[in-house]
């Protein structure tokens, strides 16, 4: 039988990916609290697997610095450290003004109208004060750009700060305000004129000015 030009295989996951995928996320929006004990049997049994992709991705878990294993004893979901973000953000806001600037030559139409809506449904997100689905939309704002910068390395880079970033943004109910919307606008608007080096400034200053954000809350 003839096969159509241009057909891609559906990717298909293994049970150790569909696992990990599901405890990290658990991880990540505290279905699975900090300190709380993992128990492999358990785990296994509702997510309808065996007990080995549960052990594997516990592994790749604990390399990720989620859970802490301890042969014999028990796994556990490692602690929330508020002070990371000071190590987190810096990288993270390189990367992303980095992504800001190879996007440029990859902009099209329909990428800025998906930036343009998606920016809307942020917006909204704040003003009905939805923190928890204003900071899904602004990570899905940002991977756009990400996506459009077409670097692999940069994407994997991002993909790993990212989960961090995004489980301590959870924990700590991060209030994302209506400066962050305007930035976005001006994000959009620059990656459309072309201007690779305020594009990128703009980006960096979105996402260090979290930092203060996060440590004036802190004090609070």
């Amino acid at each position: 039988m003839p096969i159509p030009s241009g057909h891609k295989m559906p990717t298909r996951k293994t049970a150790k990916e569909n696992a990990f995928t599901q405890l990290q996320q658990w991880i990540i929006d505290g279905t699975l609290q900090p300190g709380e004990k993992l128990n492999d049997i358990e785990l296994a049994e509702a997510l309808g697997v065996s007990r080995t992709p549960i052990r594997e991705s516990l592994q790749l878990l604990e390399v990720q610095g989620f859970v802490k294993m301890y042969p014999g004893k028990a796994t556990q979901v490692t602690e929330v450290d508020k002070e990371s973000i000071n190590d987190l953000l810096p990288p993270l806001a390189a990367m992303q003004a980095l992504s800001a600037e190879l996007a440029i030559p990859n902009l099209n139409d329909t990428v800025v109208k998906q930036l343009e809506e998606t920016n809307d449904r942020f917006a909204k997100a704040v003003k009905k004060k939805d923190y928890f689905t204003a900071l899904k939309i602004d990570e899905e704002f940002h991977q756009i750009i990400v996506d459009n910068a077409s670097n692999p390395y940069i994407h994997t880079i991002v993909a790993s700060l990212q989960t961090h970033v995004r489980r301590l943004f959870f924990h700590n109910s991060i209030i994302l305000t209506e400066k962050s919307i305007e930035e976005h606008n001006d994000i959009i608007k620059l990656l459309k004129e072309g201007d690779g080096q305020k594009v990128s400034a703009i980006m960096r200053e979105n996402w260090l000015r979290a930092i203060d954000e996060f440590n004036s809350k802190k004090s609070d």
